[in-house]
């Protein structure tokens, strides 16, 4: 099952990456500006602040399978509005469409992971579905550029529709609840009506993983830029950004694995996200930066497994998919806020080098917010355990 779920997964790193992948040839056959190709680019998060909560609340009625294979049709009509496209509109319209399955996908997932999961090595789980996003990046940086070179970048996008095809064959015909692999009926559709608290505990926890993801978000945008106003070639400094990338995917699944191995969840969070945040602040210090880039990339894999079980260990599954909902939904909105403030940190800044601390700052703050999930939580069990008299 969770085999199932990577692939699902990985068909939407490949689709969010499959402009990117291409995005020169793009850009001369549809005439478009940088700014609108950057819209492009952006319109797969923007969905995020919108349908994340609807998702989660649509999943919590008919089932995260059901939810998450729509989001895969999404992706994959999606895909196919943007490989016709004539002109920026189109486009934008498939790219949204692409988006809005990428939420519900999510989503879909992440409650599925919990599903078989929660109880049972859900950190390492969490870890191994989260690395997915990245390959599916990986392989569309490796590959379509040379579809679109021999061929057309529209028959590169729309090999990523056929895996997206592909991906929701799989999950239709091979994924299971875990109540019908045991052999029981299908569990209760549960009330979709989360409490106060509950709310407080999935948007707390939201900003955590929101902010924590920013700061690798910016540091991905702003890098390099950084390196090529320090004298790197534009092709170096890509590749020093790709090695960090390759390093968190190796970091991830292993965090996850040490989270349920050692127990130590606020260790690796609190840990994890303290290095990460140093090694990023030291880039602009430091003669070489790639060295302390690929130690970041390392130190951020450690906290992601163990963050993102917390939130299904702390409510219960009937309500879940709609927690994470409204995770996501705080999850996006950090992202984009956090990408927004960069850009005017840097304008404000008059200088490449503001969006490199900022990121580190960003990444700090998180702790703030996995610190009130925890106070919450204990909150939550103290209320419910029964009086002694």
């Amino acid at each position: 099952m969770l085999a199932v779920i990577f692939i699902s997964r990985t068909a939407m790193g490949l689709m969010y990456q499959s402009l990117a992948a291409v995005g020169s040839f793009v850009v001369d056959d549809l005439h478009l500006t940088y700014f609108e190709y950057s819209l492009l680019l952006g319109l797969f998060l923007l969905p995020g602040g919108v349908m994340a909560l609807p998702g989660g609340m649509l999943g919590q009625r008919f089932g995260s399978r059901h939810i998450a294979s729509s989001g895969l049709a999404l992706m994959l009509v999606g895909g196919l509005i943007t490989a016709q496209s004539p002109g920026f509109a189109l486009a934008a319209v498939g790219r949204v469409v692409i988006g809005i399955g990428g939420v519900l996908l999510n989503v879909g997932l992440t409650k599925m992971v919990a599903d078989w999961f929660t109880g049972r090595e859900i950190s390492t789980a969490m870890g191994v579905m989260l690395t997915s996003f990245p390959v599916g990046m990986a392989l569309a940086m490796a590959l379509l550029p040379l579809l679109a070179a021999t061929h057309s970048w529209r028959l590169a996008v729309n090999a990523c529709v056929a895996t997206t095809a592909l991906a929701l064959l799989i999950q239709v015909f091979l994924y299971r609840d875990p109540a019908v692999v045991a052999g029981a009926a299908s569990a209760p559709v549960g009330a979709a009506r989360l409490s106060g608290h509950e709310i407080a505990l999935s948007i707390s926890i939201g900003l955590a993983w929101g902010l924590f993801n920013s700061g690798f978000f910016v540091l991905g945008g702003f890098l390099p830029p950084y390196l090529t106003a320090m004298g790197a070639s534009v092709p170096d400094a890509a590749f020093t950004v790709s090695i960090g990338i390759m390093v968190s995917l190796v970091s991830v699944p292993l965090g996850g694995y040490a989270a349920d191995r050692l127990g130590r969840t606020n260790l690796l969070i609190v840990g994890g996200c303290l290095a990460t945040a140093i090694c990023t602040a030291l880039m602009p210090l430091l003669p070489a930066p790639t060295v302390s880039f690929i130690v970041m990339g390392f130190m951020f894999g450690l906290p992601p497994g163990a963050m993102m079980s917390l939130l299904p260990q702390a409510l219960p599954a009937s309500r879940l998919s709609t927690g994470l909902g409204i995770y996501y939904t705080v999850f996006y909105l950090s992202i984009v806020g956090c990408l927004l403030l960069a850009g005017a940190v840097r304008d404000a800044s008059g200088g490449p080098v503001a969006p490199i601390f900022f990121a580190a700052l960003v990444t700090v703050a998180s702790l703030p917010c996995v610190a009130l999930f925890r106070y919450l939580a204990r909150e939550r069990e103290r209320l419910k355990a029964p009086v002694r008299v």
